[in-house]
């Protein structure tokens, strides 16, 4: 069992998810966006730890709230990277580019790799990677839940953007169509931006890469 709150922040109007175990209580958020305390009150308020920060990506709107969370725990939380965007994130996330000047916060210590399994209680995230937005972009898995946090590869009618550095959209494409429409119908995509899809329904609409 998952308890899942998502919150749209910052200047990008970003999702981050905070997602806890209600039985222990344990919390990760997934892609802190922006304005790091209002997440971690949020926590707060239900009783939740905050242990681990998980990031689908390093761009500066998906990590901007990082800082603040960390801030204010102790023991600091466990972040976790794909490696191929930690230039990124050692660059403030390519913040400066729009004229935003972020703190990462603290350094990823735990590198995604293909088929990893991350466990939050009783539940099992799957990371797979996926670039084409980013590097080192990764989405992750809850099949027992059909769930996917999906980050910035694919959005409710579109696909992330891939022309920033390490963009690239034939990879982008195939990370589509490999990771994420492999997975049943039903999947729920809870992704960067804007609402929440399906699986089965990008297939049939979507116009960058519908199966139709």
């Amino acid at each position: 069992m998952l308890e899942i709150v998502s919150f749209t922040l910052g200047p990008a109007q970003t999702n981050a998810y905070l997602v806890a175990d209600p039985d222990t209580k344990e919390a990760v958020v997934i892609d802190p966006s922006w304005d790091g305390h209002i997440i971690l009150a949020e926590a707060q308020k239900r009783g939740w730890r905050i242990g681990h920060l998980w990031y689908t990506h390093a761009h500066f709107d998906h990590i901007g709230g990082a800082a603040a969370i960390a801030d204010a725990l102790n023991p600091l939380p466990h972040v976790a990277l794909h490696p191929d965007d930690h230039v990124l994130w050692r660059a403030g996330g390519g913040g400066a580019k729009f004229g935003l000047n972020i703190d990462p916060g603290p350094e990823p210590t735990i590198d995604f790799v293909q088929g990893m399994i991350l466990k939050l209680g009783s539940n099992e995230f799957e990371v797979r990677y996926t670039p084409g937005h980013t590097k080192g972009h990764c989405i992750l898995y809850v099949a027992k839940e059909n769930i996917c946090f999906c980050g910035d590869v694919i959005f409710n009618g579109s696909v992330g953007r891939t022309d920033l550095p390490g963009g690239d959209f034939a990879t982008l494409e195939n990370s589509i169509r490999t990771q994420i429409f492999t997975m049943p119908d039903e999947t729920r995509l809870l992704s960067g931006h804007g609402p929440e899809t399906t699986v089965g329904h990008e297939k049939m609409y979507n116009p960058f890469v519908g199966l139709n």
